[in-house]
């Protein structure tokens, strides 16, 4: 049976029952369950060879993505420390296991239950099927080269390697991007789908990409901090300026004095507070 498991073939019905038809192949039956396409003793039909977690041999017409010597995106469904990390790639009663060892030495760095992997199928000798993760080089022929234009351009990516230099990730319309240590405040997991903007453009065509927020991005967080502070305050109105310490300010709002200043200002001009000699207020507020 090994040589059929992960693999796409025409099989023969030869027999069936209320829930299921028996399809045969080289001799090996499997188990096909009926659905809305009905079938008789008889038919050929093309599917899905696999082992579910019942130790059942299992032939589906749903023919998945991610086969032996095909890749395609799986999400993850759970992580056993001691075994690997389990992915759904659409077959009932089964998700396939990439195995420990192919997880980064970190643990804290190992995908997390909705993080998405690119993986291929393989059998081993007892008959298991387990996940193949691609490589730099499958990533690297899905995707095509980032341009000039594409500067300051918001992109979604997934995860796919991680090295000392820094994080690659191939974004949702098929760019390779790279983090650098600098331009994020943690390193991403394998298989975590990030936000990035571009912030420069390689000669290989590679973006650069920054997991911070832009300057005027930071500065909403921080008037956003200042807004809640101002509107829970039954005054309406902090006794902080422009002109005020930075250590006063640290100990009040947990940011630095440049950033309370970048914050009002932004707020200043939006006309979403005064500010008056040692104070801040919401405007239209007594």
């Amino acid at each position: 049976m090994n040589e059929l498991l992960g693999q796409v073939f025409t099989a023969l019905i030869i027999d069936e029952n209320d829930r299921e038809y028996l399809v045969q192949k080289n001799g090996i039956t499997f188990r096909l369950q009926k659905g809305e396409t009905k079938h008789a003793i008889g038919d050929a039909v093309e599917g899905f060879a696999y082992v579910d977690q019942n130790h059942h041999a299992v032939f589906t017409e749903t023919i998945p993505q991610v086969r032996i010597g095909n890749f395609g995106f799986g999400t993850v469904t759970d992580v056993r420390r001691d075994l690997g990390v389990f992915v759904d790639i659409g077959l009932e009663n089964k998700d396939v296991v990439v195995s420990m060892d192919d997880m980064p030495a970190m643990k804290e760095l190992w995908p997390k239950r909705g993080d998405r992997l690119l993986i291929s199928l393989r059998i081993d000798e007892k008959e298991r099927i387990w996940g193949v993760l691609a490589d730099d080089t499958q990533f690297r022929s899905m995707s095509r080269p980032g341009t000039a234009e594409m500067q300051n351009e918001d992109k979604t990516g997934t995860v796919y390697l991680l090295k000392v230099a820094g994080t690659y990730l191939l974004t949702d319309d098929l760019y390779i991007g790279f983090v650098h240590p600098s331009e994020r405040y943690r390193e991403p997991r394998l298989g975590e789908v990030v936000q990035a903007r571009v912030i420069g453009v390689r000669p290989d065509g590679v973006l650069n990409l920054s997991l911070k927020p832009r300057a005027y991005e930071m500065i909403n967080d921080d008037a956003a901090l200042i807004l809640t502070m101002l509107e829970r305050n039954a005054t309406h109105e902090l006794p902080y300026w422009d002109k005020s310490a930075p250590d006063e300010i640290k100990a009040a709002f947990g940011i630095s004095k440049g950033q309370f200043k970048r914050a009002i200002g932004h707020l200043l001009k939006e006309k979403r507070i005064e500010q008056t000699e040692g104070k801040i207020r919401l405007k239209n507020k007594s």
